[in-house]
């Protein structure tokens, strides 16, 4: 071969391998986020905020799909079947991951093999809610109408299976009060029905309700959380009043099964970069959630430990979806 075919066969060779990276450079067009919720709650919340700083940092558009619908399970099963190829992905709460799989006979999906774990983001506020007009203004004064009038009052969810479902079930449980569940197609719907007098009660994350509590249309009657959060620091928990009680309802990112190692790395290594960032957590703080730090390895850790956890719940609690 002469030194010019040589060189021309070399440069040939070096196009051929440049195509190839350009081609695997991930990502190299939008990415598509799944929010088995409706907008306006906390996962829809907290994924506009990621969505928005993954975008700048890794130069292509991060799109939030909300997909609403039977606790959530409908979307986590169709991304269960979705192309594993780092461009279709899931941002979704506990509640859909790992309550809803106890729940529905058949909820499409199996929470550990049918995804890649890729890292927790976030966690949010949970408070339990009352019209301004409610006789109740604490979780103890709560219980004493209940159980004063058993059954009478009616406490509204996000929908059946939902996170909010399960933890007025739990409440009703552990204070041994009866409370009618109204299920409605989202959080923004059972909210606004509760201002409006509809329905007395619901247990919401506080990106849905804190316009209200702030404009005084909704009075808190306690928080969920183990703590008491940041936005509310004068709201006693309900834990405070029932022992043991709290939750910290968890928000994380997924891909499908078979997802590359490689990009599962660098989307992990973009949330942890993205959650460090200071108007990331301001942005969060500001509607009640706060930064939820931690590796594919621990979220599919926490996945594990909360499985057997929630099925407990609603065996323990008779909660079902009908």
């Amino acid at each position: 071969m002469t030194l010019t075919r040589r060189h021309a066969a070399l440069a040939v060779a070096a196009t051929l391998c440049a195509t190839a990276f350009a081609q695997d450079k991930y990502p190299s067009k939008p990415i598509t986020l799944v929010v088995p919720q409706t907008a306006g709650g906390a996962n829809d919340a907290i994924a506009r905020v990621v969505a928005q700083r993954l975008s700048e940092q890794m130069g292509q558009s991060v799109i939030v799909d909300n997909r609403p619908g039977a606790g959530g399970t409908v979307a986590t099963a169709a991304l269960a079947r979705a192309k594993h190829d780092g461009y279709t992905l899931l941002l979704t709460a506990d509640s859909a991951h790992v309550v809803g799989p106890a729940l529905y006979k058949n909820p499409g999906f199996d929470a550990v093999k049918d995804f890649e774990p890729i890292a927790p983001v976030a966690t949010a506020g949970y408070v339990l809610v009352a019209n301004p007009s409610f006789p109740a203004n604490n979780v103890a004064e709560l219980i004493a109408q209940a159980k004063a009038h058993p059954g009478q009052y009616t406490i509204a969810s996000a929908g059946n299976g939902t996170l909010n479902h399960l933890i007025g079930e739990m409440l009703q449980k552990q204070a041994g009060i009866q409370l009618r569940h109204v299920p409605y197609k989202g959080s923004a719907a059972a909210a606004t029905d509760v201002v409006g007098g509809q329905v007395p009660l619901s247990v919401q994350s506080l990106p849905s309700v804190m316009g209200f509590i702030k404009a005084g249309r909704l009075k808190v009657l306690g928080v969920v959380n183990a703590k008491r959060v940041a936005v509310l620091p004068d709201v006693p928990t309900i834990g405070e009043t029932l022992k043991g009680f709290g939750e910290a309802p968890w928000y994380a990112l997924f891909a499908p099964a078979g997802t590359p190692a490689p990009i599962v790395a660098q989307l992990q290594a973009e949330v942890a970069r993205a959650l460090d960032q200071k108007d990331v957590a301001d942005k969060l703080a500001a509607v009640g959630c706060e930064p939820f730090k931690g590796t594919a390895a621990q979220l599919g850790a926490l996945v594990r430990a909360d499985l057997p956890k929630w099925a407990r719940v609603v065996k323990d609690t008779g909660a079902t979806v009908d």
